[in-house]
Protein backbone atom coordinates (compact mmCIF):
# COMPACT_ATOMS: atom_id res chain seq x y z
CA UNK A 1 0.00 0.00 0.00
CA UNK A 2 1.65 3.52 -1.08
CA UNK A 3 2.51 5.19 1.40
CA UNK A 4 0.21 8.48 0.94
CA UNK A 5 -2.82 6.17 0.60
CA UNK A 6 -1.84 4.65 4.10
CA UNK A 7 -1.83 8.29 5.50
CA UNK A 8 -5.06 9.11 4.07
CA UNK A 9 -6.62 6.20 5.77
CA UNK A 10 -4.95 6.72 8.57
CA UNK A 11 -5.98 10.58 9.19
CA UNK A 12 -9.78 9.33 7.99
CA UNK A 13 -9.87 6.82 10.93
CA UNK A 14 -8.20 9.92 13.14
CA UNK A 15 -11.39 12.21 11.85
CA UNK A 16 -13.54 9.37 12.90
CA UNK A 17 -11.93 10.23 16.33
CA UNK A 18 -11.08 5.81 15.84
CA UNK A 19 -8.84 5.50 18.83
CA UNK A 20 -6.06 3.26 17.31
CA UNK A 21 -5.71 5.43 14.51
CA UNK A 22 -4.80 8.65 16.97
CA UNK A 23 -2.00 5.88 18.56
CA UNK A 24 -0.93 4.80 15.10
CA UNK A 25 -0.32 8.27 14.42
CA UNK A 26 0.57 9.52 17.36
CA UNK A 27 3.40 6.45 17.26
CA UNK A 28 4.28 7.62 13.36
CA UNK A 29 5.17 11.12 14.21
CA UNK A 30 5.83 11.60 18.10
CA UNK A 31 9.85 11.03 17.71
CA UNK A 32 10.33 13.39 15.23
CA UNK A 33 7.88 16.12 16.61
CA UNK A 34 9.72 15.71 19.98
CA UNK A 35 13.02 16.29 18.50
CA UNK A 36 11.14 19.74 16.90
CA UNK A 37 9.64 20.47 20.41
CA UNK A 38 12.89 19.94 22.21
CA UNK A 39 14.83 22.51 20.03
CA UNK A 40 12.31 24.92 21.62
CA UNK A 41 12.31 24.12 25.10
CA UNK A 42 15.12 23.67 27.63
CA UNK A 43 13.85 20.39 29.40
CA UNK A 44 12.80 16.99 28.14
CA UNK A 45 9.80 17.37 29.93
CA UNK A 46 9.06 20.37 28.61
CA UNK A 47 9.29 20.06 25.01
CA UNK A 48 6.95 16.37 26.05
CA UNK A 49 4.46 18.73 27.16
CA UNK A 50 4.60 21.16 24.20
CA UNK A 51 4.39 17.51 21.71
CA UNK A 52 1.23 16.54 23.90
CA UNK A 53 -0.12 19.90 23.65
CA UNK A 54 0.25 20.06 19.63
CA UNK A 55 -1.09 16.31 19.38
CA UNK A 56 -4.55 17.56 21.12
CA UNK A 57 -4.61 20.63 18.84
CA UNK A 58 -3.61 18.50 15.53
CA UNK A 59 -6.31 16.05 16.73
CA UNK A 60 -8.97 18.76 17.49
CA UNK A 61 -7.82 20.79 13.91
CA UNK A 62 -7.70 17.38 11.73
CA UNK A 63 -10.65 19.08 9.61
CA UNK A 64 -8.85 21.63 8.84
CA UNK A 65 -6.13 19.88 6.88
CA UNK A 66 -6.48 19.86 3.37
CA UNK A 67 -3.51 17.72 2.26
CA UNK A 68 -2.33 21.18 -0.14
CA UNK A 69 1.39 20.41 1.84
CA UNK A 70 2.38 17.62 3.80
CA UNK A 71 0.69 16.31 6.44
CA UNK A 72 4.19 16.23 8.53
CA UNK A 73 4.83 19.75 7.55
CA UNK A 74 1.48 20.89 8.92
CA UNK A 75 1.99 19.02 12.01
CA UNK A 76 5.27 20.54 12.17
CA UNK A 77 3.79 23.91 12.39
CA UNK A 78 1.65 22.98 14.93
CA UNK A 79 4.29 21.67 16.96
CA UNK A 80 6.07 25.07 16.66
CA UNK A 81 3.55 27.71 17.36
CA UNK A 82 3.10 25.64 19.97
CA UNK A 83 6.21 25.72 21.89
CA UNK A 84 6.18 29.27 20.73
CA UNK A 85 2.38 30.21 22.81
CA UNK A 86 4.32 27.99 25.66
CA UNK A 87 7.79 29.99 25.82
CA UNK A 88 5.15 33.08 25.57
CA UNK A 89 2.82 32.34 28.28
CA UNK A 90 5.92 32.22 30.69
CA UNK A 91 4.95 28.93 31.96
CA UNK A 92 9.23 28.41 32.14
CA UNK A 93 11.93 30.68 33.41
CA UNK A 94 12.20 33.44 30.74
CA UNK A 95 14.63 35.72 29.62
CA UNK A 96 14.46 38.81 27.85
CA UNK A 97 12.91 38.56 24.43
CA UNK A 98 14.38 41.49 23.40
CA UNK A 99 18.30 41.92 22.09
CA UNK A 100 20.19 40.06 24.56
CA UNK A 101 23.61 41.28 25.40
CA UNK A 102 25.74 39.09 24.04
CA UNK A 103 30.06 40.11 23.85
CA UNK A 104 32.05 40.10 20.29
CA UNK A 105 33.78 37.19 19.15
CA UNK A 106 37.23 37.13 18.55
CA UNK A 107 37.26 36.35 14.93
CA UNK A 108 34.19 34.40 12.44
CA UNK A 109 35.73 30.81 11.57
CA UNK A 110 32.40 29.59 9.61
CA UNK A 111 34.40 26.59 8.49
CA UNK A 112 34.77 25.56 11.79
CA UNK A 113 31.07 24.79 12.12
CA UNK A 114 30.88 22.55 8.66
CA UNK A 115 33.35 20.42 10.67
CA UNK A 116 31.27 19.68 13.97
CA UNK A 117 28.31 17.20 13.69
CA UNK A 118 24.55 17.98 14.48
CA UNK A 119 24.52 16.93 17.84
CA UNK A 120 27.77 19.63 18.50
CA UNK A 121 25.93 22.28 17.19
CA UNK A 122 22.41 21.98 18.46
CA UNK A 123 24.20 21.53 22.35
CA UNK A 124 26.16 24.93 21.47
CA UNK A 125 22.23 26.00 20.33
CA UNK A 126 20.99 25.01 24.27
CA UNK A 127 23.14 27.49 25.83
CA UNK A 128 22.01 30.58 23.78
CA UNK A 129 19.62 32.76 25.44
CA UNK A 130 16.25 32.21 24.77
CA UNK A 131 15.43 34.91 22.02
CA UNK A 132 18.49 34.21 20.17
CA UNK A 133 17.95 30.37 20.03
CA UNK A 134 14.09 30.73 19.24
CA UNK A 135 15.25 33.38 16.18
CA UNK A 136 17.96 30.93 15.39
CA UNK A 137 15.70 27.59 15.26
CA UNK A 138 12.97 29.53 13.54
CA UNK A 139 15.07 30.78 11.11
CA UNK A 140 17.85 28.48 10.01
CA UNK A 141 15.76 25.41 10.93
CA UNK A 142 12.50 25.44 10.55
CA UNK A 143 12.86 28.08 7.34
CA UNK A 144 10.01 31.11 8.50
CA UNK A 145 10.48 34.78 7.36
CA UNK A 146 11.92 37.61 9.31
CA UNK A 147 8.42 39.02 9.36
CA UNK A 148 6.64 35.76 9.83
CA UNK A 149 9.00 35.51 13.11
CA UNK A 150 8.22 38.90 13.96
CA UNK A 151 4.42 38.41 14.09
CA UNK A 152 4.57 34.75 15.95
CA UNK A 153 7.16 36.64 18.82
CA UNK A 154 5.39 40.10 18.90
CA UNK A 155 8.67 41.69 18.19
CA UNK A 156 10.09 43.68 15.06
CA UNK A 157 11.55 42.55 11.90
CA UNK A 158 14.41 44.21 12.68
CA UNK A 159 14.68 42.80 16.39
CA UNK A 160 13.87 39.32 14.66
CA UNK A 161 17.29 40.35 12.20
CA UNK A 162 19.20 41.46 15.58
CA UNK A 163 18.42 38.53 17.45
CA UNK A 164 19.79 36.24 14.30
CA UNK A 165 23.07 38.16 14.18
CA UNK A 166 23.90 37.71 17.46
CA UNK A 167 22.79 34.41 17.88
CA UNK A 168 25.39 33.39 15.12
CA UNK A 169 27.75 35.68 17.53
CA UNK A 170 27.25 33.98 19.93
CA UNK A 171 27.61 30.62 18.77
CA UNK A 172 30.84 31.25 17.41
CA UNK A 173 32.10 32.61 20.71
CA UNK A 174 30.71 29.28 22.64
CA UNK A 175 32.74 27.39 19.76
CA UNK A 176 35.83 29.69 20.27
CA UNK A 177 35.69 29.06 24.11
CA UNK A 178 35.34 25.52 23.73
CA UNK A 179 37.74 24.57 20.84
CA UNK A 180 40.09 26.86 23.19
CA UNK A 181 39.30 25.24 25.86
CA UNK A 182 40.18 21.84 24.84
CA UNK A 183 42.79 23.00 23.58
CA UNK A 184 44.66 23.50 27.11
Amino acid sequence: MPLSTELDELLAACRRREPAAQRALYARYAGRMLGVARRYVRSVTEAEDILQDAFVKMFARLGEFRAEGSFEGWLRRIVVTTALNHWQSGQHRRQQVLLDDVPEPFASDADAFDRMTVVEVLALMEQLPDGCRLVLNLYAVDGYTHGEIAELLGIQESTSKAQLSKARKQLTLLHQRQTSYLRL
